[in-house]
């Protein structure tokens, strides 16, 4: 059966992005399995995946049987550091794939990682679940890989309440995604299955809330970057904060992330003066679940991911509860 809201939903992440192939699933973390099933990755392969992204990243290799082997980041924009990435192709010959995550939908030099693939081989996964609206180059990310992916749940800056989509500029991989989660069906209305597949379509229903959603989609990326461009203002030129900066005038944050040395301090202060808080990511490398990678040494992942806080980030805040933020902030400090 034809899902007319669907199609139109995915029409206009391709309009939106520049990508040929759209196809809408359940979540997003499925989306990146489903990403790894269409470069054919089994069981035993082993993919690069940095060490300070959310859990799904790492999950979605391990869920099929395949082993995410973790990368440490750069400083400048908390991605996969490309230098130990190349010396891992180097010394690991069953590295099949590389999973990239634009942290907070920042972006490395990501050229050079698509070339580096080239050069050994290797498909590169996007994991773009924080990135749409984020350009590179007059390039939306995501679409720098053989497949990109996105996520549409409720945080991001647009929402299906749970959602995600994978892009393409490859046929042939969009009509392995196509049948991989459809059942593997060797086409629609019948119930013929020549390939593996899973169900992780979607519905029409949260179709239509995503088109909705993605026609204010040009406001929100307006007013994040207003959100982002005021923060930065007031706090980038206090001595006890670090805030990354952006390496493309297109790049839209999905969240206000600050590094400080006395994080949870800053969390308590805030949390009294009612506003709420998030450290960053853990280490993946020091999650319980990830134990055989708990005594591992990611130096940069570890200094950034102890002193990171997410602040408010709502695309609508105002500006005075912005000031009123860095003004506690800034207060909180100078004790």
């Amino acid at each position: 059966m034809e899902h007319t809201k669907t199609r139109e939903f995915e029409n206009m992440i391709c309009e939106f992005t520049g990508a040929k192939f759209c196809h809408i699933v359940n979540n997003g973390t499925i989306s990146l399995s489903i990403a790894l099933m269409a470069i054919d990755i089994h069981v035993g392969d082993h993919v690069l995946v940095p060490n300070f992204t959310m859990i799904a990243s790492p999950n979605s290799v391990k869920v099929l049987g395949a082993t995410p082997i973790l990368v440490d980041i750069d400083e400048k924009t908390l991605c996969m550091d490309i230098d130990k990435v190349k010396l891992l192709l180097e010394d690991d010959k069953n590295i099949k794939a590389i999973m990239h995550v634009s942290m907070n939908a920042r972006c490395n030099d990501i050229e050079k990682l698509v070339n580096l693939c080239k050069q050994y081989n290797i498909p590169l996964i996007e994991d773009s679940a924080q990135s749409l609206g984020s350009y590179h180059n007059n390039k939306h990310l995501g679409t720098f890989g053989d497949i990109g992916s996105f996520s549409f749940s409720a945080p991001k800056i647009i929402s299906t309440g749970q959602g995600g989509a994978l892009i393409t500029n490859n046929e042939e991989l969009s009509k392995k995604i196509w049948k991989i989660k459809n059942f593997g069906r060797s086409g629609g209305g019948n119930d013929l299955h020549d390939e593996f597949g899973i169900n992780s379509k979607t519905t029409d229903l949260q179709s239509v809330i995503g088109i909705e959603q993605m026609k204010k989609l040009p406001w929100r990326v307006k007013r994040m970057k207003e959100i982002w461009n005021l923060y930065y203002k007031r706090l980038v030129d206090h001595p006890k904060i670090t805030m990354i900066e952006p390496n493309d005038s297109r790049w839209i944050p999905w969240f206000i992330d600050i590094y400080i040395d006395n994080r949870d301090e800053l969390q308590k202060y805030l949390k009294e003066k009612n506003i709420g808080s998030r450290p960053v990511y853990p280490p993946i490398n020091s999650q319980i679940v990830y134990k055989e990678w708990n005594n591992k040494n990611f130096p940069v992942t570890e200094n950034f991911s102890l002193r990171g806080l997410w602040l408010p980030s709502s695309s609508k805040l105002k500006d005075e509860e912005i000031n009123k933020i860095c003004d506690f902030i800034l207060e909180f400090l100078d004790l």
